[in-house]
């Protein structure tokens, strides 16, 4: 009887351990079911506040100036694009044309009282082992400009005047028309040029420092014009451009063969001929045959004076003969006088 009672108590409180382990877990798995449906109903809220924020930007944005964003967003929608791939899209465009109008705003004109765009200006010196004559003559052979150059693919010229030049600038080509202001031979070139990318303004002037020793001053103003060009300006890509042809000229003329030298040797006055090649050529030789006439002249002048000084000497000079025979006559006289 005994051992009945106690089997029962036992099986009694397993049923209750049972049940109670049968609570818990329900209550635990209804606390989390509590908790996710709250979590969902919170994160419902936040995309419902975050679509009322872009509902209400959009609305903006086609109300205002910007309903280009609008439209731009129903366009791709139209063309395939799922709604959320059209709203990125578009929006990344914005954000690229917003850099765009940056960079221009960067390397357009300044805002200023002058309004002009930013100028490049360039200097440089050069000495020459070579006479002035030759070294000016080597720098009008513009055709020849390509041969030793980096950045100057061809020269050809229309006439005295006026030349087309095409320039390598990195992978870019460059076309500029350029035209002589003033020309004076062995002296200076002021030039200026006009392309579809920039302006220039020029001048080269030489100065003789000896027989054989010409120093090059140049001074170049430029004006870029272009994305590209104006982000090379900030490197100052034209400038050390510029400088490494200028030495490459120095190279190429010192090895040249002077024979072959034959320059433009014309005058220029405010974009005119004022004396052509050949003028000036036959005024130079005329100049130089004079010279060598009044050389001629002096020398001849000399020669006379120092045979006219001759012809005093021998005029001064006694006569020895006659001076003897004398003597002889005064002795033979006073011999006779003795006797």
């Amino acid at each position: 009887m005994a051992d009945t009672d106690k089997s029962d108590v036992k099986d009694d409180v397993k049923d209750d351990a049972k049940d109670g382990a049968g609570s818990g877990l329900d209550m635990l798995r209804d606390e989390l079911v509590e908790y996710l449906e709250a979590q969902a109903g919170h994160l419902v809220e936040k995309t419902g506040e975050r679509l009322t924020d872009l509902t209400q930007q959009l609305l903006q944005s086609a109300d205002g100036k910007g309903g280009g964003f609008l439209t731009g967003v129903g366009s791709r929608i139209l063309g395939g694009e799922s709604p959320l791939k059209a709203l990125v899209a578009q929006k990344a465009g914005d954000v690229k044309d917003k850099v765009v109008e940056g960079a221009k705003s960067l390397f357009g004109k300044s805002k200023g009282k002058s309004g002009r765009a930013k100028v490049m200006n360039i200097i440089e010196v050069l000495d020459i082992g070579l006479p002035l004559r030759e070294t000016y003559d080597h720098w009008t052979q513009y055709d020849e400009f390509s041969g030793f150059t980096k950045g100057v693919q061809s020269v050809s010229q229309s006439d005295e005047v006026t030349s087309d030049w095409k320039l390598k600038v990195g992978p870019s080509k460059r076309s500029y028309k350029a035209t002589t202001q003033t020309q004076i031979p062995d002296d200076r070139i002021v030039w200026t040029s006009e392309g579809a990318k920039g302006t220039t303004r020029g001048c080269v002037t030489f100065h003789e420092l000896g027989p054989t020793l010409t120093r090059i001053v140049l001074v170049v103003e430029y004006s870029p014009s272009g994305f590209f060009e104006k982000t090379g300006n900030i490197w100052r890509a034209q400038g050390r451009r510029l400088r490494l042809d200028f030495k490459n000229f120095q190279r190429y003329v010192s090895f040249a063969d002077p024979d072959e030298v034959e320059g433009w040797r014309g005058e220029i006055r405010d974009g005119e001929v004022v004396r052509s090649h050949e003028e000036v050529v036959e005024e130079e030789e005329r100049e130089a045959e004079g010279e060598e006439g009044e050389g001629d002249e002096e020398y001849e002048d000399e020669y006379d004076e120092e045979e006219g000084d001759d012809e005093e000497y021998d005029d001064e000079a006694p006569d020895e003969e006659g001076d003897f025979e004398d003597e002889e006559e005064e002795e033979d006289e006073e011999e006779e006088e003795a006797r």
